[in-house]
């Protein structure tokens, strides 16, 4: 069983940060490709970010210079700061997690989504 547990979000007045974590945990040997997808009222999924193993990265256009997109190999944790947020940014966020659980078996799990409200 692997879980991905978000933390962060919340609300927060445009132009301000505010900082995502997601955290797996179980039966993982390694996580490949983490990504931060959004997801707001009446809109698809949206890929906002991702980041491989190796730490290479890539942004939606929307966010590119704006948010920034890290992993912790060791702790199986990703992390999206974003700053210079505006109220199109509205959405559930989600972690996404691509890899290998100790099995040897694929896995792809979903965190649990974290809201992230920008006022104007």
């Amino acid at each position: 069983q692997v879980q991905l547990v978000e933390s962060g979000g919340g609300f927060v007045q445009a132009g301000g940060s505010l900082r995502l974590s997601c955290r797996a945990a179980g039966s993982i040997y390694s996580i490949v490709v983490w990504g931060w997808y959004r997801q707001a009222p009446g809109k698809e999924r949206e890929l906002v970010a991702s980041i491989s193993s190796g730490g290479t990265t890539n942004y939606a256009d929307s966010v590119k210079g704006r948010f920034t997109i890290s992993r912790d190999n060791a702790e199986n944790i990703v992390a999206l700061q974003m700053n210079s947020l505006k109220p199109e940014d509205t959405a559930v966020y989600y972690c996404n997690g691509q890899g290998f659980g100790d099995t040897g078996r694929r896995i792809s799990n979903w965190g649990q989504g974290t809201q992230v409200t920008v006022s104007s």
